[in-house]
């Protein structure tokens, strides 16, 4: 049975989708790297839940949870088909383990899937099954949700944190920044930041990085978009921990995309996803 990697993917904003940048680039390439696995298991930054909620529908819709953005945006739906099956697993594993889990229904893809999804998997025919954060943003019990998790991987299901390694909203908003502006400094210091300490190993220091790290609150005023980051480290276990990809968009949003397994194929995919874009 493959074993797949656990990946943690900076979704930035909506216009992922459509923005022609190297992130958007690097994802369209991924697929053509990573073994095909049978299913997804994505937790984005934009299911927020009391408790941990796992999707259960067969045939979840397409959410378009946001505005203000272009138009063809609201047009593309992301036609997945959920695994109401592996959801009940899930659920199971995680009451046992002692969490707040709960099966939810009538609840469809946010843009934190879908839209990194189908640049990853345009064809949409993975089942794909979303893991909330909890309301309570605990960084703790993000990383050992992806701890919980990580057995998965061995069944050849993909373990994906989407949410971004920096997210100020208000700056991004009102900063009137182009798409390839050069990354504000506090950007990049808190990048780097992450960068480091993930390739020490030091978790604690990554799971405190909003206090810890440079200019952590400036970065995540909201901590939602980092917690998917802990629970794809946790997911990933005690392995190899690799950037797999980093660049930034619109000055303020860096769009790092991490790799944790096993070294040798976390280098291949590095490796080969760096000869297609070559």
């Amino acid at each position: 049975m493959i074993q797949q990697p656990s990946l943690f993917v900076s979704h930035g904003t909506p216009t992922l989708a459509i923005d022609h940048c190297p992130a958007q680039q690097f994802l369209r390439s991924l697929s053509k790297t990573l073994n095909r696995p049978d299913a997804i298991v994505i937790i984005s930054a934009h299911h927020v839940a009391r408790g941990i909620a796992v999707t259960t529908d067969a045939n979840p819709e397409t959410i378009h949870d946001f505005s203000g953005f272009p138009s063809r945006l609201y047009e593309m739906t992301y036609p997945a088909p959920g695994a109401p099956n592996l959801a009940e697993e899930i659920v199971d594993l995680l009451l046992r383990s002692g969490f707040n889990a709960h099966m939810q229904s009538g609840r469809g893809f946010d843009h934190g899937a879908w839209v990194p999804l189908s640049l990853i998997y345009p064809n949409a025919q993975i089942p794909v099954v979303q893991v909330s954060i909890d309301v309570n943003f605990d960084p703790a019990l993000h990383y050992r949700l992806g701890q919980m998790l990580k057995p998965l991987r061995k069944r050849n299901i993909l373990m994906i944190g989407s949410g971004s390694i920096t997210h100020n909203l208000n700056e991004f908003i009102h900063g009137g920044y182009k798409l390839d502006a050069k990354p504000l400094e506090w950007v990049v210091a808190f990048s780097d930041w992450i960068a480091s300490k993930l390739e020490l190993g030091d978790v604690a220091a990554v799971l405190g990085a909003v206090e810890q790290g440079p200019n952590g609150r400036l970065n995540h005023p909201t901590p939602e978009h980092i917690l998917p980051l802990f629970t794809a480290l946790g997911a990933g276990g005690n392995s190899s921990k690799l950037p797999l990809h980093r660049s930034t968009a619109y000055g303020v949003l860096a769009m790092d995309i991490y790799g944790f397994g096993d070294v040798v194929e976390l280098q291949k995919i590095y490796q080969r996803t760096t000869a297609l874009l070559a």
